[in-house]
């Protein structure tokens, strides 16, 4: 089964291909609103699947893959920061707390959308204004929900512990994904069924 996958992050891209899967990058440009009623888990649903829904008028046998990933402290979404003094402002409300990082992945195949996601609690101890202006600086996470990645030099000083799925905060929550793949579309993987050694 040819794979097709929705995103640019070169995160995603890594981590799928670590799971066995061979697959296209094929991104269309999508708006990433969501009606402001919406509950974060529904939200970042609701955005997943507009980025697969684009590719219905022109996949028919591939599958493809489309996830988005949102950060939520004390029930607020944190996005992608504009610029410094935004990424500054979002770590500092992650210092020394908890927040919740949600992944939602959603499957077209064959005109049908499947929507799954996955959250992970992220503890954060207490960074110091220093800390916080220098990972900015030298990893510039503009391109990361709640201004950060778990995979840099943050996540290695400054998160003491997470409950759930650490690559679901990378991005892409991989144990989840790869029994959908292998109950229903194992054509996507790569087999191991027969593996002897």
């Amino acid at each position: 089964m040819k794979v097709i996958l929705a995103s640019q992050s070169p995160r995603r891209r890594e981590l799928l291909s670590h799971m066995g899967v061979s697959f296209d990058v094929i991104v269309r440009g999508v708006d990433e609103y969501f009606p402001k009623q919406l509950a974060p888990v529904d939200a970042v649903r609701y955005i997943a699947e507009n980025k697969a829904a684009v590719f219905k008028t022109e996949i028919t046998d591939e599958l493809v893959i489309a996830a988005d990933t949102i950060v939520v402290i004390e029930g607020q979404i944190l996005g992608k920061p504009k610029d410094r003094v935004d990424a500054v402002e979002m770590l500092t409300r992650l210092s020394g707390k908890k927040h919740e990082v949600i992944t939602a992945v959603a499957l077209l195949h064959k005109g049908s959308v499947h929507t799954f996601h996955e959250v992970t609690e992220v503890y954060f101890r207490k960074l110091t204004e220093g800390e916080m202006g220098y990972y900015v600086d030298h990893y510039r996470p503009y391109d990361k929900a709640g201004g950060y990645g778990i995979q840099e030099w943050v996540g290695m000083v400054a998160i003491e512990k997470i409950v759930g799925s650490y690559t679901n905060v990378v991005g892409l929550p991989t144990q989840q994904l790869y029994h959908i793949l292998k109950t229903t579309y194992p054509g996507a993987l790569v087999s191991t069924d027969d593996y002897k050694g």
